[in-house]
């Protein structure tokens, strides 16, 4: 019985990621660097990069978002309050879990844009009933280190 050759790195891919991931990384411990699918490696390195940011992005809306909920949406306060600084202080670990200096380079960047969908967010949430700031009024480094207070 012939044996059967291997797929070209490229066509495993297309067949099975997780199969190319284990080859590809076989091939990076052995410097066998002439070898790589370099046109997927690439693809799958900026697709990790773009999960990455989006996962911060996201947990730092929903942080501002609760934010914005607690300090402004004073007539749900005593009902919800306690709901949402326990998120803003779950959102805020899960955050600093997956933080590092380039992602939070990034989420610094990306901050006002960012306050904006959350603002976006809540004033539906409160039925355009709020006067949210149109600017972001949270610094990046108080939003991951203290909770809001009832300014």
């Amino acid at each position: 019985m012939p044996i059967a050759k291997p797929l070209p790195l490229s066509d495993l891919y297309d067949q099975d990621v997780a199969q190319w991931l284990e080859a590809t990384i076989n091939l990076l411990q052995q410097e066998e660097y002439a070898s790589l699918d370099r046109e997927h490696l690439i693809e799958e390195l900026e697709s990790l990069g773009k999960r990455d940011k989006n996962r911060v992005a996201h947990l730092l809306e929903q942080l501002i978002r609760h934010w914005l909920l607690f300090q402004y949406w004073t007539t749900e306060r005593d009902r919800n309050g306690n709901h949402w600084r326990s998120e803003i202080q779950g959102f805020r670990t899960q955050l600093r879990r997956c933080l590092t200096t380039t992602l939070s380079n990034y989420l610094q960047a990306e901050l006002a844009i960012i306050y904006e969908d959350a603002r976006g967010y809540v004033q539906e949430k409160t039925g355009h009933t709020i006067n949210f700031p149109v600017d972001c009024p949270y610094t990046l480094p108080q939003l991951l280190e203290t909770l809001p207070t009832l300014d």
